[in-house]
């Protein structure tokens, strides 16, 4: 008798790698728009980047004084380097890792930063922190979309969370005399807005979209009628919240350039770093993220596996408000000492621009509102510099850079499969 060999399979699991050749279009085309602007408005004179914030740092460093037009230049032949690399790339079937365009977005900001502030200093120190410090509201409600929306409910109202959460802020801390019960108060109250988007998204099946616009709407127009008819005749004890004090780390805000932007903040920024970890870690190596992640990519699959999908999209949604409250909490206990009617200003919106152009990732949501924070922090510099760029255009520059990534322009963005969709079980 012949013996039948079988072949052996291996249970290794096979990695499909797609590649796109967008990434280095795009560097290629912002690489060639950028050269055009030292090349047709060539700036004379140097540029100065102060590395300190005070006289009185323990370890000084001397400014950086560069030319302003070589340096665009070396710039741009660095940002070609970087785009021929991921031409090459691609070209090799391999995809462009998220360093290479970390790398290629500060060669451009140093280019540009260095062109554009010609004849002029550049406090580095204040620049960052408070591009850190307008990030900071963003980065909660960007996660908290995220995590809404891995699971597979729209958060549009990331502005409702937001507003709510600055409003409780600061009436809770002003009654109880504690920024801590506010920061609580804020965090109850973005979980409501969240609860209330639950129970008409997955209980009654209402449009997510609507939904979340309906509740932007309500949250400003309940926070604006409180705020006039209580809080106004009463600042002294309904509005006047105590703020969180900044807090240095020893040895780390010591450290040069990096230590007074990260290391010099308020238990709020602290904590805000520990959110992205514990969101990061969780939503890729834990039972919670593997369920999360199962709900919102196919809901029917994870029914068919016992993961009760109403009831993880109710508590993640919850969860989710919950973030963006502290976000809101940030306006009322760090930033300003009052509330005022819709003081988030549509931060909302930007939040959730940030977690699409960071494809639905807690990282990259972060770095993407990092850059929003940048962008917005920086055309008030530059109106105090003289600077020739118009404000307008460093306002308008992230949400282009959005609709880029919304197209696929990019690199893949696709949202998780069911997002939006409601679950109707059977």
């Amino acid at each position: 008798m012949s013996a039948v060999i079988e072949p052996v399979v291996s249970d290794e699991q096979r990695k499909v790698t797609i590649t796109s050749w967008k990434v280095p279009a795009i560097f290629a085309v912002f690489t060639v728009l950028f050269a055009l602007m030292p090349l047709l408005a060539p700036r004379e004179g140097v540029s100065t980047f102060r590395l300190v914030r005070s006289a009185a740092a323990a370890i000084q460093l001397p400014d950086l004084v560069v030319p302003s037009n070589p340096t665009a230049w070396v710039c741009v032949a660095l940002m070609a380097v970087a785009t021929v690399v991921a031409f090459l790339r691609t070209r090799a079937g391999r995809p462009s890792p998220l360093w290479l365009t970390i790398v290629y977005v500060v060669l451009l900001l140093v280019g540009f930063l260095a062109w554009a502030s010609a004849g002029a200093t550049l406090p580095m120190i204040g620049l960052l922190t408070g591009s850190l410090a307008l990030a900071t509201p963003l980065i909660f409600g960007a996660l908290g979309g995220v995590i809404g929306e891995r699971v597979g409910v729209v958060n549009i109202a990331i502005e409702a969370q937001l507003l709510s959460g600055a409003f409780s802020a600061a009436l809770v801390g002003s009654l109880t005399g504690t920024p801590w019960l506010g920061l609580v108060a804020a965090m109850i109250a973005g979980l409501l807005v969240g609860l209330v988007l639950a129970v008409f998204a997955i209980t009654y099946f209402v449009n997510q979209i609507i939904v979340g616009v309906v509740l932007n709407v309500l949250v400003v127009g309940l926070t604006t009628f409180f705020f006039s008819t209580v809080m106004a005749d009463n600042t002294a004890t309904l509005n006047s919240p105590e703020l969180f004090r900044v807090i240095s780390i020893p040895v780390l805000s010591e450290i040069p350039v990096i230590g007074p932007v990260l290391f010099q903040q308020t238990v709020l920024t602290y904590l805000m770093y520990i959110v992205v970890a514990i969101v990061w870690y969780g939503l890729y190596h834990t039972r919670w993220g593997l369920r999360l992640r199962a709900v919102g990519e196919h809901p029917q699959a994870a029914d068919t596996v016992g993961i009760k999908v109403a009831a993880t999209r109710y508590a993640n949604v919850m969860l989710a408000g919950a973030i963006a409250g502290m976000g809101g909490a940030f306006y009322t206990l760090v930033s300003n000492p009052q509330f005022g009617r819709e003081m988030t200003g549509g931060a909302g919106y930007i939040a959730l621009a940030a977690l699409i152009f960071g494809k639905w990732d807690p990282i990259r949501a972060t770095l993407a509102a990092l850059l929003f924070g940048f962008a917005t922090n920086l055309q008030g510099v530059f109106s105090v510099i003289g600077s020739p760029v118009p404000s307008q255009f460093m306002l308008m520059l992230p949400y282009v850079v959005t609709l880029f990534a919304v197209a696929g322009l990019v690199g893949r963005s696709r949202p998780p499969a069911a997002s939006g969709q409601p679950y109707i079980k059977g």
